[in-house]
């Protein structure tokens, strides 16, 4: 163990003290907040004013259309040329189609491409207008129509707890979170492990070490060693991330929306109590009860015991993976052909982990939370959901520490004699003779 702990130490003090590390743990968090914030400064600029012409000759529209944000409309009776249309300030042009009550079909045609949003608000307000118009004409009052047709709000109750509505199927989100966290983490410094191995094969280092420890005890210390570095540097980036991103949100929502700015600017009153009428409207729309009681029914406790175990576990398996992959080749463009089989199944649990979300009891899902080359990723949707028995979770584990151990020992046997294998091309016939040699 001893030696194997000098391993380790040398792989992380080896890594922290490289310009690179450096480097990319300040530029990480740097780049991060500035994909939030650009994002954000995007999202706040003025979209495309679309001026929607709607070609209405049956005279089918009987109510104003209400105007959007950035929607503005206007209604004719006449039909319009694609020259007129070409030469006027419209940039979109609805054609409703002759028998629109009893088929409603129309054509759109536009200057600039309205984004989905756009798209959704003429296509509601056009929908409430030929819907009125039908129940005119089968003399049905709108008003009685509403009522009978207002919507069903169905609440969740687990039957273990009926004095608490459930909210299992939004809390999936924050599983899908941690696997899709553990995803990036294993592959992003799984592949570290191995080029780290390919390049002390490729400088011959690995001969001096080799004569005193065994291949075994490089190989662990070497995957313990990066997994240390990962944890160090995510722990960095998570805080100065979290710093710099309160920082940037506070000074972008002060100048977006301080008065003295937006009079600065040349707003007018009104326009400044339409903004923060909009910032109002935005802050009302998010339940924050809702979100609240959904937190509260996260067991955290658990989900981070659980999502410990499994983070470990599944960097642990794949590393070694990958670790004898690079013992096996001489360099990275002989990795291909191997690594497609590792990183397929993380794939796989990506997919299963998004179906999980909407479908929690789908048999994939079942299946990927137990299987150990998926079950990192998909236990985690399954357990914050709360949808996964004892036993299912117990077992799940169990198979994922046997399959870590026998992953080990084949990895463990590759590596012993890829790694001083120097000038030859590895294929799957060789690696399985590999495995076979006693010793």
């Amino acid at each position: 163990m001893s030696k194997i702990r000098l391993i380790i130490w040398r792989e992380f003090i080896t890594r922290v003290r490289k310009r690179s590390f450096l480097i990319m743990t300040i530029l990480g968090p740097v780049l991060i907040t500035g994909a939030i914030l650009g994002m954000a400064w995007i999202g706040a600029q003025e979209a495309t004013d679309h001026q929607v012409l709607v070609v209405d000759p049956e005279g089918v529209i009987g109510r104003k259309l209400e105007d959007g944000k950035h929607v503005s409309f206007f209604v004719d009776g006449h039909q319009w040329s694609d020259s007129a249309f070409q030469s006027s300030p419209f940039t979109v042009r609805i054609n409703l189609l002759p028998g629109v009550l009893n088929d409603p079909h129309a054509d759109l045609y536009y200057k600039s491409l309205p984004s989905e949003f756009i798209m959704n608000h003429i296509r509601g307000q056009l929908d409430k207008s030929i819907e009125l118009a039908r129940l005119q004409q089968a003399n049905i009052d709108p008003e009685a129509f509403e009522r009978v047709r207002k919507p069903l709000d169905i609440k969740s109750f687990d039957i273990e707890d009926v004095n608490q509505e459930s909210f299992a199927q939004e809390r999936s989100v924050i599983g899908f979170f941690f696997g899709y966290f553990m995803f990036i983490f294993i592959f992003m410094y799984g592949v570290q492990v191995m080029r780290g191995v390919m390049e002390e094969k490729q400088n011959r280092i690995v001969e001096v070490l080799i004569s005193s420890v065994k291949p075994f005890q490089l190989m662990m210390g070497k995957i313990v060693g990066v997994a240390m570095v990962g944890f160090t540097q995510f722990i960095l980036w998570i805080g100065i991330t979290a710093v710099m991103v309160i920082i940037g949100l506070a000074v972008f929502a002060s100048s977006q929306y301080d008065p003295a700015a937006l009079a600065e600017n040349g707003m007018t009153a009104q326009v400044q109590n339409q903004l923060l009428q909009q910032q109002a409207a935005r802050a009302e729309a998010v339940d924050s009860d809702k979100v609240l009681a959904m937190i509260e029914q996260v067991n955290v406790p658990m989900v981070l015991a659980v999502f410990a175990f499994f983070f470990v576990g599944g960097y642990l398996l794949y590393s070694s993976l990958l670790a004898a992959i690079g013992s096996a080749v001489d360099s990275e463009t002989d990795t291909q052909q191997f690594m497609f089989p590792v990183t397929v199944p993380m794939i796989i649990a990506i997919f299963i982990a998004q179906l999980g979300v909407l479908n929690p009891e789908s048999p994939a899902v079942l299946w990927g939370s137990m299987i150990p080359l998926t079950s990192p990723i998909v236990m985690m949707v399954r357990v914050v959901m709360g949808t996964v028995p004892l036993w299912q979770l117990l077992l799940s584990m169990a198979l994922l520490v046997a399959t870590f151990i026998g992953s080990v020992w084949l990895a463990g046997r590759i590596y012993r004699t890829g790694i001083l294998m120097y000038g030859k091309k590895v294929s799957w016939k060789e690696l399985g003779r590999w495995l076979m040699y006693k010793g």
